[in-house]
């Protein structure tokens, strides 16, 4: 699956076609994905003596291939190209704008220490 939790896509097919929205899951077993905002559920809960009844909405998992990528680039809906680096590392790439799609996540090391 080349799809990571974080990346933004659109919904192809369903009763939310259209709909953009972040990955918050992955399950690669059944190759379902959960959607931020996207396929809301509702479970009624019967109330007890303890608490009250409620209704509690939650994202059910979808399909991946009912999902296509948004390049944070380009902001169109893009297929995927794998890259090989140099160090033996994968690379994503946008098949429009031919950019990378991963986030690099960068730290810096400050010096805070001061000599005395």
């Amino acid at each position: 699956m080349k799809l990571k939790i974080g990346d933004e896509v659109q919904i192809l097919t369903g009763k939310d076609k259209g709909k953009k929205g972040k990955i918050t899951k992955i399950f690669r077993n059944s190759r379902k994905i959960t959607v931020e905002k996207v396929n809301l559920l509702t479970k009624h809960i019967k109330k007890t003596a303890q608490r009250p009844g409620e209704k509690l909405r939650y994202e059910f998992p979808i399909q991946a291939s009912n999902a296509i990528l948004v390049c944070p680039k380009c902001k169109k809906t893009t297929r995927i190209e794998m890259k090989k680096l140099e160090n033996k590392k994968k690379e994503r790439i946008c098949k429009k704008c031919k950019d990378s799609v991963d986030q690099i996540v960068t730290t810096k090391k400050s010096s805070s220490k001061q000599k005395k």
